[in-house]
């Protein structure tokens, strides 16, 4: 963990109870497309954007919990869970805009941004994009950092992945692949930590309209040589952002090795990292995971955006700044990988 000195003592805080019904998903329409939404509690903004081919449900049994000291925001991504899936751009790009006007739409003008896997890539995009409105970052093993990722996001980009998939729905098929899973468990490899949360987003696409909408999202950030998007670029840019890393070090999605290339590209960034957890370390220890987002956002103040300093920084960081920080090898992958 790196020290910062924007740290403050922990506030004392009023708990209150959430209720039920603030748990359920709610809908609004943004653009002609209905975007699902949970929204539960009071206090500071707090918005939880979840993975390629997941949901806000994957942040339900947390939601209670932060919902104590936070007003929770966790939306289902266009194309993703309960919104509706046309055939529109699924850029991280366009996220970040879809994530800025449901906030709008719902009178929010700030918040914190936790952002999983693919969610923490648009988390920080949303901060590029978007600095006066993100008062901290919290990327949860997040895209766009190294070039790697797991075979089989890859393959799923390959031309044909939507007979794979549908192939995955098979009668005899998800038995088979239980076996596979139950296997890889036993023999206790890092893909066996994380293939019982992955089996569930395939379960999630139960119709060609959801597969499409994934394989279209999957081929903006990956290719058949892995990620296509990077976010090193512009990790100068997060300076006076309070940011902390998450991360499991048994991730057989996004390697553990992304998080330090991340942090010390990040500067003051801070990192955590779940032994023995996997891609999903908020499913593998919840209580750990809540303790650390309401002790990073209690102890840090939020990010004071100014366009005099963001023109300062644009003026005298860039890649050669960065090159310094992250090391000549992964800047020269970032540098072939698209920059938004």
């Amino acid at each position: 963990m790196v020290d910062d000195p924007r740290r403050r003592p922990v506030r004392a805080v009023r708990l209150r109870s959430v209720a039920d019904g603030e748990l359920e998903l709610r809908y609004c329409v943004v653009h002609g497309y209905r975007r699902a939404f949970r929204m539960a509690g009071e206090g500071p903004p707090l918005v939880l954007i979840h993975g390629i081919g997941d949901s806000s449900a994957t942040w339900a049994e947390l939601i209670p919990d932060l919902a104590r000291t936070h007003t929770v925001i966790a939306p289902d991504l266009l194309g993703h869970g309960n919104s509706d899936k046309p055939r529109a751009d699924y850029s991280v790009a366009a996220y970040a805009n879809g994530v800025r006007d449901l906030l709008t739409t719902l009178g929010i003008e700030s918040a914190t941004l936790v952002g999983h896997s693919l969610g923490g890539g648009v988390a920080m995009q949303f901060a590029y994009q978007f600095p006066e409105r993100t008062e901290r970052l919290i990327l949860v093993s997040a895209g766009g950092v190294g070039q790697e990722v797991n075979p089989v996001l890859r393959l799923v980009s390959l031309p044909g992945a939507h007979l794979v998939l549908s192939s995955l729905r098979l009668p005899g098929m998800r038995f088979q692949v239980g076996l596979a899973v139950r296997l890889m468990k036993l023999l206790d490899t890092d893909l066996g930590q994380d293939a019982p949360d992955l089996l569930n987003l395939v379960d999630a696409l139960p119709d060609e309209t959801s597969r499409n909408a994934f394989i279209r999202t999957l081929r903006a950030v990956v290719d058949w040589r892995g990620q296509v998007v990077t976010m090193l670029d512009r990790c100068y840019l997060t300076e006076d952002m309070p940011t902390m890393l998450l991360w499991g070090d048994r991730d057989s999605v996004v390697p553990v090795r992304h998080a330090f290339g991340a942090h010390e590209a990040m500067p003051g960034s801070r990192l955590e990292i779940f032994e023995g957890a996997g891609h999903f370390p908020f499913h593998s220890d919840p209580a750990r995971f809540v303790a650390l987002v309401e002790e990073f956002t209690a102890t840090t103040a939020p990010a004071d955006w100014s366009r005099e300093h963001w023109r300062e920084l644009l003026r005298e960081g860039g890649p050669g700044s960065t090159g310094a920080r992250v090391g000549e090898r992964e800047l020269r992958e970032a540098s072939e990988r698209s920059a938004t």
